[in-house]
This record gives C-alpha cells, sequence and structure tokens, in this order.
C-alpha cells in the first residue's frame, strides 16, 4: 500500500464511461481518500457533453469537450457546430479546461483515416478560436498528429497516454505539450515507455489513469485468464498513486516529489484547472 505524502492530479479519466454508471460518486470518493484532489473529464462525442460537464461540477473536477477518433464513424459534420456551440455556451465555466478528447487512431482497423483527420483539423481550429489547449489521443499517430498542430498551432495541451518515441516526445515538448503517463507504463515488458517515463525531463510529464481503461499490471488478465473466469479488474482513478509510485521508483526520486512535479506540470498544461486547484 502506498503512503500518499502529498495530492495528486489525474488529467484523463472516464467518469461517465458506462462502466461506471450509477457509481461514479463513489470511485471518486474513492480516489479522493488515495489521494487523488483533482480528476479532468474528457467527452468523447457530443452526446456526453452534459455528463461530463455535470459530473465536473458535482465533484468538484475539470472537464473538457470533444469528439474523439473512435466515435467518428458516428460523428456528424454537424457535430463540430454543436461542438462550437458548446464551447461558447460554457466559456466563462472555469471547470471547462480544454478541447478533447481528439486526435487520430491508427491502431484500431477498419477506422476512415481521412475522416479522422477532418474532426481532427477542425476541433484543432475551434480550440485555437477559444483560446484552448487540446487533450490529444495518440496511438501510432503521432507524426501525423504533430503535423496538424504545426499547421493549425495551439496553446499547448496534453498528449494523453503517450507511447511514441524520444525524438516525438520532443517535439510535442516543443509545441507546449505535457506527456501522460499511465497503467502502460506499470509492465515490465513496456521498455521503451518506461525508458521515456525514467528519461525525459520531470517537467514533462502528467499522470493519468485513463479509467476505466488501460488498467495497470496488477488489475489486468489475459485473454487466457479471462477464458478460465478470472474477471479484469476494474481501472479507477484511485489506482493513480500506485502508478505515480512506479513512475517514481523509475526515476528514483520519491513520490512526493514527483506527485508536486506533475501537479505543477498538468496546471501548466491546462491554465484554467490551475486556479481550481488554489494555492
Amino acid at each position: 500500500m502506498v503512503r500518499m505524502p502529498a495530492a495528486f492530479v489525474d488529467t484523463h479519466c472516464h467518469l461517465d464511461a458506462p462502466e461506471f454508471a450509477g457509481q461514479a460518486t463513489d470511485v471518486r470518493a474513492r480516489a479522493r481518500a488515495a489521494g487523488v484532489v483533482h480528476c479532468v473529464i474528457p467527452a468523447v462525442e457530443v452526446a456526453a457533453f452534459d455528463a461530463v460537464r455535470g459530473l465536473a461540477h458535482a465533484c468538484g473536477d475539470s472537464y473538457a469537450l470533444g469528439i474523439h477518433p473512435l466515435f467518428t464513424p458516428r460523428a456528424s459534420e454537424s457535430d463540430i457546430e454543436a461542438l462550437d456551440r458548446a464551447l461558447t455556451a460554457n466559456a466563462g465555466d472555469p471547470r471547462l479546461v480544454a478541447v478533447g478528447e481528439i486526435g487520430l487512431d491508427h491502431f484500431v482497423p477498419g477506422l476512415d483515416r481521412d475522416r479522422q483527420e477532418f474532426f481532427y483539423r477542425e476541433q484543432l481550429r475551434l480550440a485555437s478560436r477559444h483560446g484552448l489547449p487540446v487533450i490529444l489521443h495518440v496511438r501510432r499517430s503521432a507524426d501525423r498528429l504533430l503535423k496538424h498542430l504545426r499547421e493549425q498551432p495551439v496553446i499547448g495541451g496534453i498528449a494523453h497516454a503517450f507511447n511514441g518515441s524520444e525524438q516525438q516526445a520532443g517535439e510535442f515538448l516543443k509545441l507546449n505539450f505535457k506527456l501522460g503517463f499511465g497503467g502502460a507504463v506499470t509492465f515490465d515488458r513496456a521498455l521503451q515507455l518506461r525508458r521515456l517515463a525514467a528519461s525525459l525531463p520531470l517537467s514533462a510529464l502528467v499522470l493519468e489513469t485513463d479509467a476505466p481503461d488501460i488498467p495497470p499490471h496488477w488489475l489486468y488478465r489475459t485473454a487466457q485468464q479471462r477464458a478460465q473466469g478470472e474477471p479484469q479488474g476494474r481501472n479507477e482513478p484511485a489506482e493513480l498513486p500506485r502508478i505515480a509510485q512506479a513512475v517514481a521508483d523509475l526515476r528514483g526520486i520519491g513520490i512526493g516529489e514527483l506527485a508536486q512535479a506533475s501537479t505543477r506540470n498538468a496546471a501548466h498544461a491546462l491554465p484554467r484547472m490551475a486556479a481550481l486547484l488554489g494555492p
């Protein structure tokens, strides 16, 4: 059990996910008891906008509005207009901290890449117009994400669940992005990711769970284990301190130092959130 010397920010968790239906308040309470003082709840489609905003206000957290690349097959061009209207209507809401989750997914088969890029470009344009950072979905797509960021600059943000190369990491950092590390870094076989978590500047890192997705190794069950009746463990924001301990161990620093730095980095990436965290 990790002792909690400091407070943590989970920069990416989907409290509105079906897995948490009717339980989000309890899930959030467990996280708070574990030392997670703030969560950022990104939307994945227009239909989720009200839910993430409501949860952020109910739980004292932050939210982002956007269209996830995995949801582009069922999105329409009018959803871009709906996002623009929502960003305008909530411009005065201090808990609205970013446009997200947006980006490109080149891992899941069958997704139309041109369609993904249309929604990504348009959402970058809206983020720029509204003066908001972005929360990026990065899955085998870092170079294309960077290309569009150079063509349509934004004020910065977070490359969520970063899994690229050291060179790609450096390019995101040049564009005022922080890099999100979560459960994947806890797996011994994730050699490249663990090397980056250990060697990147401390100022580059933010922490996240992506709950209920990307479970850390202690919750993960293989397909064979699941076939034998072992349930997959459900990831929650309360797992963040233990994930943080894994990152701190890789870097050879204390968990308190990591907590302080990652919270500072999150506030830099999402400036509106800084005011919510207090002094």
